[in-house]
């Protein structure tokens, strides 16, 4: 009897790590506990498998077979192998910049994020990984965090599901909600189905335990979220995050609403913002990073 209520509670404890959060056991048995317990059979079924502290890039590459991917040649820069497209060399001028900035303050997790929607957020986010991992044997996770609206697995020809969702919801476990593409050393986790409940789901604790397994084996994770101004999710998404650049539309993004995105997060997150489509040859340089992207799509 001993030995089944050990093996039941290891069980408990296993799926409660697994979740990021902590069970208590289901019962406590007492000499006069019957020997045939069925109930507790279900819950020893659903526990998830989950990475473990030894994971290594080795082994995530044996778990994560390469997917075939069909990127939008008109919004990814990089999966050519022509270096002059409008718009590479400010990605470029992104990237050094955020060396600079790792320079003096530890930085691995960022958040890209904007005010409103249709501002270029994922369009950003996913080129911005595409050039980090140019660089010879720098390794990139970039993940949608964008629950209500997804788009980036559109820009990168990826599948939506499982993702994201599915892994927080515990339906799959982490190797199956990470993709790998064409490109070496670029991971991409979709956000996977709508989720109506995307602000339970982002504070359930699991992207936060996800994000402290696998950052030992990348250089960059970079998320895209929700905008801010309409719903709060990039505010529990920035929760996890080191810094966060937000992305403006040239022309189109209202200042005053700018400015009160840019107020929802801590001034010591906030590394800068990136200007998106703004006419070549009429930008002013700021404190922060400025680039120009012409003609690309939100």
């Amino acid at each position: 009897m001993s030995r089944i209520h050990d093996a039941l509670k290891r069980a408990e404890q296993e799926r409660a790590t697994s979740m990021g959060t902590h069970v208590e056991p289901a019962f406590e048995p007492t000499g006069t506990q019957p020997e045939h317990m069925p109930s507790m059979q279900s819950s020893v079924a659903t526990v998830m498998p989950s990475m473990t502290s030894g994971l290594t890039y080795e082994s995530l590459l044996s778990r994560t077979p390469q997917s075939t991917w069909t990127p939008d040649e008109r919004t990814m820069l990089f999966f050519q192998d022509d270096d002059s497209r409008v718009g590479a060399e400010e990605f470029r001028t992104l990237r050094s910049r955020l060396y600079q900035i790792r320079e003096k303050m530890p930085l691995k997790r960022l958040l890209v994020t904007s005010a409103l929607p249709k501002e270029g957020k994922s369009f950003v986010a996913a080129n911005l990984a595409q050039v980090l991992v140019r660089q010879h044997g720098r390794r990139a996770l970039v993940i949608d965090a964008d629950l209500r609206n997804p788009g980036m697995h559109r820009h990168l020809g990826a599948s939506q599901s499982p993702g994201l969702a599915e892994y927080l919801l515990g339906e799959c476990d982490e190797f199956a909600a990470l993709q790998r593409g064409p490109m070496e050393n670029l991971f991409f986790m979709p956000a996977g189905r709508v989720a109506g409940s995307a602000p339970e789901l982002l504070a359930n604790g699991r992207l936060k335990l996800f994000l402290q397994r696998v950052e030992p084996l990348f250089d960059w994770i970079i998320l895209d979220s929700s905008p801010v101004i309409p719903v709060s999710d990039a505010t529990l998404v920035a929760g996890a995050c080191d810094g966060i650049l937000m992305v403006v539309r040239s022309n189109v993004t209202p200042s005053d609403l700018a400015r009160r995105a840019r107020e929802e997060f801590p001034d010591k997150l906030l590394l800068g913002v990136v200007l998106n489509g703004a006419p070549s040859g009429k930008l002013a340089q700021s404190k922060y990073y400025y680039g120009e992207v012409v003609n690309n799509p939100a």
